[in-house]
């Protein structure tokens, strides 16, 4: 039984969108309880509603109904200000073009913390080391961002996500653009940093296998239901054979993959 302590809470969360003139329900029913030191995958096919529901988390979309609770609170009660200091982001969109250093990409992490100029206190420049050496890219602080590799981009933004100091981590498709290499090396890194940061590390993603490896939990969404589990139990449980809804397309238990008919 774990004593991982509860960060985030949602409670009968329905999620959507409004206009003036009517709602449009994606998900319903929804109730989980996110938990520190946990890396988090959230799984289900196109459309289904991950990108909504992470955007309800960041109060990006307000929910149709329910609530998202954040250490016991209402997070729509929260201010910008201490949202940045509990929750950091990490999407795929592309940096606009500029000359940004990665220690400077990774150092605006710390913009919740900095006063009106952006200057650095020297707790600033510890907790950008800090980032930098936890996901090993110390050697490439100098070198600008537009000169990397897609694999060393998504560690310098995860690097700037840690800078910011949350006990929160969302990510949207961390490992898109990557390889098959560095996707199992993104997905060791986040598995490391929530075992030994406590950090609750949440994130969407289409790699569901290596989400079976490496992940904690992983929510599942389909259209009949939202739930989270260990891989182990949605493994025997059956539970990975309705997200695509599809019968041509079946998990195989014992090689812990899709298999195509």
């Amino acid at each position: 039984m774990s004593n991982s302590k509860s960060i985030l809470e949602l409670r009968d969360l329905s999620i959507g969108y409004r206009t003036s003139a009517s709602k449009t329900v994606i998900a319903q029913n929804i109730n989980l309880d996110l938990s520190e030191g946990k890396l988090i995958a959230l799984i289900g096919t196109n459309g289904i509603g991950k990108s909504t529901l992470l955007k309800t988390i960041l109060t990006f979309e307000k929910p149709l109904q329910g609530t998202v609770k954040l250490y016991g609170k209402n997070i729509s009660t929260y201010s910008q200000k201490e949202l940045s200091e509990h929750i950091s982001v990490v999407l795929t969109e592309k940096l606009p073009p500029s000359n940004l250093s990665v220690y400077e990409l990774v150092a605006l992490g710390r913009q919740p913390y900095t006063n009106w100029l952006g200057e650095l206190s020297a707790e600033d420049k510890q907790k950008v080391d800090e980032a930098l050496a936890l996901v090993s890219i110390t050697e490439l602080a100098s070198k600008k961002y537009f000169q990397l590799s897609d694999g060393q981009f998504q560690k310098v933004m995860i690097a700037r996500a840690l800078a910011q100091d949350t006990p929160i981590i969302l990510l949207d498709e961390p490992t898109t653009h990557l390889d098959l290499l560095h996707k199992i090396s993104v997905f060791k890194l986040l598995k490391q940093l929530a075992s030994t940061t406590g950090k609750c590390v949440l994130f969407s993603t289409h790699d569901i296998e290596l989400a079976l490896e490496f992940c904690d939990e992983i929510i599942v969404m389909t259209s009949h239901q939202t739930l989270k589990d260990s891989p182990k139990n949605l493994i025997e449980n059956e539970v990975l054979d309705q997200i695509f809804e599809n019968e041509s397309v079946r998990f195989d238990k014992e090689n812990r993959k899709f298999i195509f008919d």
